[in-house]
């Protein structure tokens, strides 16, 4: 609660907290657009493939063209501005650079730049959730190793929920669930990257605006991107996925409680302790009243009568029973808020979630029948959707993770809706990242 007196702290004493960003797209904008209203938060870098979309990024969140025109991280560093280069590498070379922001969305660069920046010595910040589900424990035993914080994003849902849970445990309730919400029905599941616009309101201008990548934007439609967060949500707090993958039930804040607890009391789970997700519209595609399609929530059980009485006496929604209560958060702002993450690793040496345990996995699943030859196409494209299960499930079947989905060709056919297996694709590359994932299936918590 007092991370800006501490930075208000830090700032007097002339050692601004020094971060480089890596990936300049729409969370990396957002995270620049409240960079400089933060006294003592010097982005010293920006690592971008492409710099000029860093550059019109900058322009776009309102940076005067002075503050980003520093000619070396060195002069950055000396001046206060800010260095904009296509070398992620100089950025862990920076002695006075601290924090490094990964927010690429490319889950085999992410990990890398990770090895990188914890090799380095810096802390991170892993806005990339497609590689922290792939490698987030690895990546977070490596970081303990040296001395570093490795940490999900606050902002992003992922970290919201971990801070849900972690209030459960503090409070000495029951945890039951945890999870967001989410505009989804079943028949989301199979749109691609030509279909997804139909799922949104946005304006034709603001689609042609430089902010909305089909891609990323079809990995929310068709469950993707809830498959690889509430996975990640698994690693960080020790929950489970459903046996079979996220169940979606519709359910708005009035019966987060009834509908989030076991089916052996009335709910929806298959058991207490599951990740899952909020639906914001019934199967049929009504919108579900009272959705909380932007939140994060938890739901809990009463340890005794006593509170359980007091669940009932200060108004918390709870389910008929009145034995089981739901916490929720109504927003998230994304990477306007990741500023959190980063101070808490500045200055507490404290992460905002993190992936300790390998539980959970998202796996690469078929959305239609595809023949041997053919390539997938990754994350948010038109061959494969994400499915989350149990770690244990994706060891043993030997499946693909979502992250490693992308441009590899068949070697035999599938059917729709089939989890893909290392098997049934030409692993060509990227043998460092298997590498690091066999090393990781050692770290199974059971």
């Amino acid at each position: 609660m007092n991370l800006s007196a501490l930075l208000a702290a830090r700032t007097a004493q002339g050692t601004p907290v020094r971060i480089g960003l890596i990936g300049a797209g729409k969370f990396g904008s957002m995270i620049l657009a409240q960079a400089r209203h933060i006294p003592g938060y010097h982005i010293v870098g920006i690592a971008d493939l492409d710099v000029s979309r860093a550059q019109a990024s900058l322009a776009r969140v309102h940076w005067e063209e002075d503050r980003y025109s520093a000619p070396s991280l060195t002069r950055a560093v000396a001046s206060g501005a800010t260095h904009v280069t296509d070398d992620a590498a100089s950025l862990f070379a920076c002695p006075e650079i601290e924090v490094i922001i990964e927010a690429t969305g490319h889950p085999i660069a992410g990990v890398r730049h990770a090895l990188g920046a914890i090799d380095a010595g810096k802390h991170v910040i892993m806005v990339n959730v497609e590689a922290d589900v792939m490698c987030g424990p690895v990546l977070a035993a490596r970081a303990e190793q040296a001395g570093v914080v490795y940490s999900m994003a606050y902002g992003d849902q992922p970290a919201a929920i971990c801070e849900l849970v972690d209030w459960v445990h503090a409070c000495g309730f029951e945890l039951v669930a945890a999870g967001k919400g989410m505009n989804f029905c079943p028949s989301y599941r199979y749109s691609t990257p030509d279909t997804v616009w139909d799922y949104f309101d946005f304006t034709e201008e603001q689609v042609a605006s430089g902010d909305f990548n089909p891609k990323m934007y079809n990995s929310f439609t068709d469950g993707t991107k809830a498959a690889i967060e509430m996975a990640a949500v698994a690693n960080a707090t020790g929950m489970d996925c459903p046996s079979d993958g996220l169940a979606f039930p519709p359910a708005g804040l009035h019966d987060l409680a009834d509908v989030f607890k076991p089916a052996s009391e009335g709910g929806r789970l298959e058991k207490t302790g599951i990740v899952d997700i909020a639906a914001s519209r019934e199967p049929d595609g009504r919108v579900v009243q009272n959705n909380i399609q932007y939140g994060m929530f938890v739901t809990f059980r009463a340890p005794n009568e006593y509170t359980r009485q007091c669940f009932n006496q200060y108004g918390l929604m709870t389910d008929t029973s009145g034995w089981y209560g739901s916490m929720w958060r109504p927003f998230h702002l994304i990477g306007l808020e990741t500023s959190v993450s980063v101070l808490s690793a500045a200055l507490r040496h404290e992460p905002t979630g993190v992936s300790k345990r390998y539980r959970a996995d998202a796996v690469a699943t078929a959305k239609g029948d595809f023949a041997a030859g053919e390539m997938l196409d990754g994350e948010g494209g038109y061959k494969v959707w994400a499915k989350a299960i149990p770690a244990s499930q994706a060891a043993a079947l030997q499946a693909l993770p979502i992250g490693l989905a992308h441009h590899v060709k068949l070697r035999r056919a599938i059917k729709r809706d089939q989890i893909v297996t290392l098997d049934d694709v030409d692993v060509v590359d990227d043998l460092d990242i298997h590498s690091l994932r066999t090393e990781q299936n050692s770290m199974l918590d059971n």
